[in-house]
């Protein structure tokens, strides 16, 4: 079941497994996405803003829960490349008891908390009903968020990135099902929207589990893989919270903005809504650039090819560039045309291309930080990229959004050059610290089989 990402053409290697990954980013982030354009078919502007505020929220977990399954990734990549199959059991037992008893834990507290959050983020009064209803569906659904990208992680980290692809297109088709029936055909408003979300999200993870029990996954899990092991929880926290963490900041930032959108009226917070959830669509590349990187280049360092690990970060990079530039011309043209997918209402459309116009540079930029971030986190730093997106999001993003909000009223253009910014920066910081840091360059490797797991990169 492992694939080998140690050999073969670098640019080949890593478009084949990034491929699939994007795929099923694609498939996830198309559930919100259908969400929103049903609601904009069959609901009010008031259902628009629910669905889209409400499904931030939910990015906001996904991402979290994401960013910290990169330890897992990581780690059996690592082990993977170095070909001590037999230790990565341990890893995903013991994974799979610190997302178990997280998944958990946030479905009850979040449930309780709904109001809270909707009242938080200044959702517009109308539509604050509907968005706790999708808020507290949507958290029922939490153990099945986690427990796919459990899954999608530890395969990632074996090199199957296509497996994953395959589990959430299956479900993928079931959400759109679901959508047309519930919000269409029956007019459910966002408690339906989010109701398929929810059960094509259950019917991923049910497909996946089914998959990996009939056929088996080649790693010797017993009942002593999910003994707690200290040492084994602590390296996978030291890799994969700085990036939840990392993802919940960049999310928080982004609702903030939402907030100063929401203040701005229903139309201005309509506007950003369904422009957000485009870009978290254009995201997808950069967004699979840095697992793959981070899977390829963690397989390479576990047998030492740290100058392979270093040339996938320059074939990511090239990718990654090209597709920013791609989306900014795209956009520049087309911007209230994609917004008119999503409503009818002409002053939203206007606002909504406005702020994809300046939002589009994002797409260039955040790519750049993305592959390092991924570098990083192979390396076993996953703090730089805590620490570079904190910078850009608290010198650059919310501040210079929150002056563009107050010194022009009445377009979102500035707002969305604010938020670029932000990548801007966190681009730059990216490049000082690989320049600057030689245990980038000349890391230790894995120690020798039967020792103690080191932290990566330690």
């Amino acid at each position: 079941m492992i694939h080998d990402l140690t050999k073969g053409r670098i640019g080949r290697t890593l478009l084949a497994f990034s491929l699939p990954f994007l795929l099923s980013c694609f498939l996830q982030t198309l559930y919100g996405m259908v969400d929103l354009y049903f609601m904009g078919r069959y609901g009010a502007v008031k259902d628009i803003t629910a669905v889209s505020v409400g499904s931030q929220v939910l990015h906001m977990l996904t991402v979290m829960v994401t960013g910290l399954s990169m330890g897992a990734t990581v780690m059996v990549a690592r082990l993977a490349g170095a070909k001590r199959t037999k230790e990565i059991a341990p890893v995903v037992g013991n994974t799979v008891d610190l997302f178990l008893g997280l998944s958990v834990a946030l479905t009850l507290l979040l449930f309780l908390l709904a109001p809270q959050i909707v009242s938080l983020l200044a959702t517009p009064g109308e539509s604050q009903a509907g968005t706790i209803l999708y808020l507290r569906v949507c958290f029922c659904g939490l153990p099945f968020i986690t427990a796919y990208n459990l899954v999608s992680a530890i395969l990632r980290g074996l090199g199957d990135s296509r497996s994953p692809m395959v589990y959430v297109a299956q479900a993928g088709v079931l959400n759109i099902l679901l959508d047309y029936l519930f919000l269409g055909r029956w007019g459910m408003g966002p408690g339906g929207a989010a109701l398929a979300t929810v059960l094509s999200q259950g019917g991923s993870v049910f497909l996946a589990l089914a998959s990996l029990s009939r056929r088996g996954g080649g790693i010797p899990l017993g009942r002593s893989s999910f003994r707690p092991r200290g040492s084994l929880l602590k390296q996978l926290l030291q890799i994969g919270l700085p990036l939840a963490c990392q993802d919940g900041f960049i999310q928080v930032a982004f609702m903030v903005i939402t907030v100063i959108a929401n203040l701005r009226g229903l139309q201005d917070a309509a506007a950003v809504g369904i422009v957000e959830k485009q870009i978290c669509f254009l995201f997808l590349v950069p967004s699979a650039m840095l697992a793959s990187v981070s899977a390829m280049a963690a397989q390479n360092l576990g047998v030492g090819c740290h100058r392979r690990a270093r040339q996938t970060l320059g074939c990511a990079l090239a990718i990654s560039m090209g597709y920013g530039l791609l989306c900014i011309l795209g956009m520049s043209l087309l911007s209230e045309r994609a917004v008119a997918l999503f409503t009818t209402d002409a002053q939203v459309i206007r606002l909504g291309g406005e702020y994809m116009r300046g939002y589009v540079w994002d797409c260039l930029l955040a790519g750049i930080h993305f592959c390092f971030s991924g570098f990083f986190c192979a390396y076993g730093r996953s703090g730089l990229s805590f620490l570079h997106n904190a910078l850009s999001i608290l010198l650059a993003r919310i501040p210079l959004a929150y002056l563009a909000s107050l010194h022009f009223p009445h377009t979102l253009y500035p707002m969305g050059l604010a938020t670029s910014s932000g990548s801007a920066l966190s681009a730059l910081v990216c490049l000082a610290l690989f320049l600057a840091l030689p245990s980038l360059h000349r890391p230790e490797t894995l120690p020798p089989e039967g020792t103690s797991h080191a932290p990566p990169g330690q």
